[in-house]
């Protein structure tokens, strides 16, 4: 908003300038060459999720989102110094797996992307990031939550969710103030987003005296179940825990049933999908679930609507998250004029955003500061949102959009009155051009400058 005042300013010094000694002026040639239109620019943005596998519904969900921010940029326009972009994403399949996360990671800086979105796992996400910090390339997860992605401390790497350290806690604290049980068993997949997770519900639940099972593992890959669940049912928890995805919990929490288990089931994020109902079917009824950020329904509705248009169908998880991602990266270009990632990652890191996710800032690691966390419940095959949790303070979900609502009026009001003050400031500084041609540029001088500071007030607030 700077530069617009900046540019008004000048602009009408111009003018002044024409009015005081355009008699003096040469008519142009009759004849002119016409400059040719600026060549466009193609600008490169990296997204990498699982397109392939088990949970490629989650990496394509993730997709979607980056791709509708870059078709929404390019149908608006974007100028970078003097010529007009054209947004490409490059799209990569990583498979979740972490060799071929880094292969995929290498590809995208040999390909000189600008920035960004992904990996979808915090278990791809962690080991590529060192190669796009190296490269100097910004990069933006909408879905990586362990925590150790951002205590590496490398520059240009984001994350727009919470962490584990704080949705663990989350979904322990909801378990325990609602299941109320004494004994508890932890289940996790052993990769990093899984097993980091599950060890901050046992952290949780230990310090509030809960009794623990030893730790029961399986993979990412694993659909049998059953003789971790044996084991387990022979202890009688009154609450089973699993850190991992949809793919694998399904079959875990539909196998639990069918053994007679009868304690409350709950999972992290990676979990926390209709999907489980597809995976389990009547099981999944009554699991309880976490996501690390505001459920889809409280997104904003220019997001929502324009998902559903473009790709036909609801957002699943993450998608809000990816689309922000993919925004702040081209927000922070617009306000450095530049696609350069040494130009525009100092004010991405400086970054205050209004996105579908809400406001979004980030600390010195690169973590959003005051992320939400949402616990859900599956209620007659999907997974419902039950409390939103913001500053420590538990919201229901139509309090909370209501609130998020009420906030974005005002700061639309508020901008609307800033630019309304900001045209009056222009018409002003108009009638001083005119003023100037009959007393003089040296008169009318003054005028313009309190008619700029007048706009620059005006929008800066």
């Amino acid at each position: 908003m700077n530069t617009a005042v900046k540019t008004l300013t000048l602009s009408v010094v111009a003018a002044l300038a024409v009015v005081g000694c355009g008699k003096k002026e040469e008519p142009a040639p009759a004849t002119q060459a016409v400059a040719p239109a600026p060549q466009e620019m193609v600008v490169k943005l990296g997204h990498v999720g699982p397109l392939t596998g088990g949970i490629a519904h989650l990496g394509k969900d993730n997709e979607n989102g980056a791709r509708l921010a870059v078709d929404e940029a390019n149908a608006a326009g974007v100028m970078l110094g003097g010529q007009k972009v054209k947004f490409e994403m490059v799209a990569e399949d990583d498979q979740a797996d972490p060799k071929v996360g880094t292969t995929v990671a290498q590809k995208l800086v040999d390909a000189k992307v600008a920035g960004v979105v992904g990996h979808l796992n915090s278990g791809t996400t962690i080991p590529a990031s060192s190669i796009y910090s190296q490269a100097g390339i910004p990069m933006i997860s909408g879905s990586a939550t362990n925590p150790k992605l951002t205590e590496q401390g490398l520059k240009g790497i984001f994350r727009v969710v919470g962490r584990d350290d704080q949705q663990g806690p989350a979904v322990a604290n909801y378990l325990m103030s609602n299941a109320k049980p004494k004994t508890v068993a932890v289940i996790d997949d052993a990769t990093a987003y899984g097993e980091g997770l599950a060890n901050e519900v046992e952290k949780t639940l230990k310090a509030a005296g809960i009794k623990v099972l030893a730790r029961e593992k399986g993979t990412d890959k694993t659909t049998d179940w059953k003789a971790v669940l044996t084991k387990v049912k022979g202890a009688r928890p009154d609450a089973v825990f699993y850190g991992g995805m949809d793919a694998t919990g399904g079959p875990l929490i539909k196998q639990g049933r069918e053994l007679g288990i009868k304690a409350v089931f709950a999972f992290g994020d990676g979990a926390c999908t209709d999907k489980m109902s597809e995976l389990a079917g009547a099981a999944a009824e009554g699991l309880i679930c976490s996501q690390a950020g505001i459920p889809v329904q409280a997104a904003s509705p220019k997001f929502l609507d324009g998902y559903k248009a473009k790709f036909g169908i609801d957002p699943i998880l993450y998608a809000p998250f990816t689309y922000d991602a993919a925004g702040l990266i081209i927000d922070a270009m617009k306000k450095a004029d530049s696609a350069d990632p040494a130009k525009y990652l100092p004010l991405l890191e400086k970054s205050s955003y209004q996105g579908a996710s809400g406001r979004i800032e980030f600390d010195d690691k690169g973590d959003r500061k005051d992320a939400e966390m949402t616990i859900f419940a599956m209620k007659g095959g999907k997974v419902e949102p039950i409390a939103i949790i913001k500053g420590g303070q538990s919201h229901t979900v139509g309090d909370y959009i209501k609130a998020a609502g009420e906030s974005m009026a005002a700061a639309g009001g508020a901008a609307m009155d800033a630019a309304k003050s900001a045209g009056e400031a222009m018409k002003e500084a108009g009638s001083a051009v005119k003023e100037a041609g009959k007393e003089g540029v040296a008169a009318a001088a003054g005028v313009v400058k309190e008619a700029a500071d007048k706009a620059k007030a005006a929008v800066g607030k």
